[in-house]
C-alpha cells in the first residue's frame, strides 16, 4: 500500500482489522473441526481397535472440513 499499487478504499486500520478478524475466525473453525475430528476418531477406534487412530481422524477431519465448506 505504501508503494501505490493498490488503492485501499478503506483506512489501512480497519483493513488490518478486518484481515485479523478473519483470520482468527479461520483458526477458530480450523479449531472446531480439530477437535470435533478427535473426538469422533476416538470413539471409532474404540470400536474398532484395528483401525490406525490417526488415519481415522484425517478422513473425519477432512470429511467435516468438506462439509463445512473450509479449506484445510
Amino acid at each position: 500500500m505504501t508503494r501505490g499499487s493498490i488503492l485501499a478504499l478503506a483506512d489501512e486500520k480497519d483493513l488490518i482489522a478486518c484481515v485479523v478478524e478473519m483470520m482468527s475466525a479461520n483458526f477458530e473453525q480450523e479449531t472446531r473441526i480439530e477437535d470435533e475430528a478427535d473426538k469422533q476418531a476416538e470413539a471409532l477406534a474404540r470400536q474398532n481397535p484395528g483401525v490406525d487412530p490417526a488415519r481415522l481422524r484425517t478422513g473425519i477431519r477432512q470429511r467435516l472440513a468438506a462439509k463445512a465448506g473450509f479449506t484445510l
